[in-house]
This record gives structure tokens, C-alpha cells and sequence, in this order.
């Protein structure tokens, strides 16, 4: 779902109250909230010539590192996912004997595919704070990661539909890394062949073990690579401003209730119970590392500019970005030892890590009212 539009209304309004004196009592040590504390001291006499005078540079740096290996990786997804249309079409989409009669050719392409969209969607998630929460790039978001079905949820649909080679259109199906990891591990029956298969030959059917209906996944894998191919375009023109640094970090932060919500909901807390798509193959717990990770790296930028409001302060919105990172850290250390979190458990985690992240915006926001950056809309 694009959640663009809430996440912007929600750091807006912690904005507002963080400048009406009603910023939100930290729940993390080292924030100082104290008068004192949250005094600001505007050492820079001309903000505005401070703010053009800044090196960005490091932003666009870091984004194209990502987009770049990120169409390295897509290109590779779509070739393993060619091959397997290939190999059903050979089989005039006889599914069923086409696993009986070449197996390994199978493993071999599906695994494939599976190894590259591994790889391909953190490398997105690294750079989906800066693309989420910046406006020329946003759309991008939405069509690769956060667009809905446009069944499920027309107002946040993705804006495109996806024609597969056998003539089938399927209208807004949502974004294309759902799209395609619900048909790698076989999470939407629709994308699905019905087809169990033992696709790591470890003579037991584990999770997603089924054949993928070959039409959609090439589709969605060739779409997907087009896409981002598009986004690195977009990212090489693209020359981030203050304005793009401090909206992509008040608009992305606060956004941990949704990522704990998705992860409480997901079948790594509720297990065969859960009913998600997507968000089956990776913890939502590795995706908000790398997102915070890519948001340090926007601010990392920007702090020469805070320092020039209040050191201090700059130093804490630093340390408080670390922290909520490192405070998700631990829980996905815990979740890859073999702890399994109770929905309950997190909630209560997530209400946490949003508390934190709030705070961190509220300072944030601090600091771009005294820059005069205004937050992008």
C-alpha cells in the first residue's frame, strides 16, 4: 500500500506540535528533553546561504550505488525467470510433467530467481527512504514496493497494469516485488500452478514449495527490471537539495508502526496463521535496518547543516537514529536465534521503536523550521 500521503500527514503534524513546545517524551536514554536541551541557538546569521552552500553529494552517491546493483541484480531475476517460461512453454505449460520430467532444469531456474530477488530487495529497501520519502521519486515506490491491488485498495493502486505473454492483463496488481515474491514462494494461489515441488531436493515440501505460473513471473520480473531501470535514470538526473534531505528523513522515520504492523502480520510472528502476500521471504525486521540505514546516510549529509543551529542537537538526532536502528537490531538478532515474538510482544515493540523514531523526527523537524527548509508535500 502507498502510505505516502499518511506518512507525510503524521510527520507534519509531529512537526506542528514539536514547534507548539509539545514534542513527545523520548522512551530511549540519551535524548536530552530537558529546556535546556531543546534550546536552539542559530549560530548561522544567513541559513539560506548555509543550506545552498551544503555538499549533498554523499545522498546521490549512496542512491546510485543502490540503483545501479539494483538493475544488476533484476536483470539477473529476469533472466532466471525467462528461463523457466521457457522451460514451461517447452512443456506446452504442463506443469505437472514438466516437474516430472526435468526436475533439475527447474530447481536450477527457480532457485535462480529466487537468489536474485533475494538480493535484489534489500538493495531497494537501502535506498526506499530517499526514493519514498522524496517527491519527484516517490512514484517509483509506490510501482516497485508499496502500491496496493487496485481491487483491494483503488485510492493507493499501483498506476499500471501487467500484461503477461499469453495476452492476460492483469489490472493494478500491486507492486512488483509482492508481485513477484508471491509467485516465487507461492504465497497467492492465482500466481500459482498448484504444483508442489521439492525445489531444494531435501525430500520434504517446506515453505513455498510450489511451481510458479511462468506467464506471471516473467511478467512481473520484466517489469520489475524496467522499472528499475527507469529509477536509476531518475536518480542520476536527480540532484538532492536540503529540502529533499529533510522531507525524505521527517517523512520516512516515523514510520515504524506500519513496518512493526507488517511484521506482527507477517508468518515470521504469525506463523500459518498469516494470510500476507508478501513479505514472506525477509523479515520486515531486516527491511527497517536498511531503511533506517539509508536514512543515516541522508542525515549523516545534512548535520553540518543542523550544527549550525545546535550541536548539541545534532549530535542527538545522530545518536538517536543509531539507537532505533540498533534497538530493531536486537530483535531480528533475537528473531534469527530462534525467538518467536508473540503479536502482543510486537506491538508493544513497534510502539516502542515508534516513540523513539518520533522523538528523532520532532528534533529533526526543529532543525529544518530553523534552517527555514520548508518539508516537501
Amino acid at each position: 500500500m502507498d502510505k505516502r500521503p499518511l506518512r507525510l500527514l503524521i510527520a507534519l503534524l509531529i512537526s506542528t506540535l514539536t514547534l507548539l513546545g509539545c514534542q513527545p517524551a523520548p522512551s530511549g536514554a540519551g535524548v536530552d528533553n530537558t529546556a535546556e536541551g531543546q534550546r536552539l541557538t542559530t549560530v548561522a546569521t544567513d541559513s539560506t546561504n548555509t543550506t545552498d552552500a551544503v555538499d549533498l553529494s554523499g545522498i546521490k552517491a549512496y542512491l546510485l550505488e543502490q540503483a545501479q546493483t539494483l538493475k544488476t541484480n533484476t536483470a539477473d531475476l529476469k533472466r532466471a525467470a525467462d528461463d523457466y517460461y521457457s522451460l514451461a512453454e517447452k512443456a506446452n505449460f504442463d506443469y505437472a510433467a514438466l516437474w516430472q520430467h526435468d526436475p533439475a532444469a527447474v530447481r536450477t531456474t527457480i532457485n535462480a530467481a529466487r537468489s536474485a530477488w533475494i538480493i535484489a530487495s534489500p538493495l531497494y529497501e537501502k535506498m526506499e527512504g530517499i526514493v519514498a520519502g522524496t517527491p519527484s521519486l516517490a512514484d517509483y515506490d509506490v510501482i516497485l514496493d508499496a502500491g496496493a491491488n487496485g481491487a483491494d485498495d483503488p485510492e493507493n493502486a499501483v498506476p499500471f497494469d501487467l500484461t503477461l505473454p499469453n495476452g492476460v492483463v492483469l489490472p493494478k496488481p500491486g507492486n512488483l516485488f509482492g508481485i513477484t515474491e508471491s509467485t516465487l514462494w507461492g504465497t497467492f494461489a492465482d500466481y500459482t500452478t498448484g504444483i508442489d515441488a521439492d525445489l531444494d531436493d531435501n525430500n520434504t515440501l517446506d515453505f513455498g514449495e510450489t511451481l510458479p505460473d511462468a506467464n506471471v513471473l516473467t511478467a512481473g520480473a520484466t517489469a520489475l527490471d524496467s522499472y528499475a531501470a527507469e529509477l536509476l535514470t531518475a536518480a542520476e538526473a536527480w540532484q538532492p537539495t536540503p529540502a529533499d534531505a529533510f522531507t525524505a528523513l521527517v517523512v520516512m522515520v516515523p514510520t515504524m508502526n506500519e513496518y512493526f504492523g507488517s511484521w506482527r502480520d507477517s508468518r515470521f510472528v504469525a506463523g500459518a496463521a498469516s494470510t500476507q502476500r508478501d513479505f514472506v521471504a525477509i523479515s520486515r525486521l531486516a527491511d527497517m535496518q536498511d531503511i533506517l540505514g539509508g536514512l543515516e546516510v541522508v542525515y549523516g549529509e545534512v548535520q553540518p547543516l543542523a550544527d549550525t543551529v545546535d550541536v548539541a542537537q545534532g549530535q542527538q538526532i545522530a545518536d538517536g537514529l543509531r539507537t532505533l536502528r540498533s534497538f530493531v537490531a536486537d530483535i531480528y538478532q533475537q528473531e534469527q536465534g530462534g525467538k518467536r515474538f508473540t503479536p502482543e510482544e510486537a506491538d508493544l515493540l513497534g510502539a516502542e521503536a515508534q516513540n523513539r523514531a518520533t522523538t528523532v523526527t520532532g528534533q529533526i523537524s526543529q532543525i529544518a523550521a530553523q534552517l527555514n527548509i520548508a518539508i516537501e508535500q
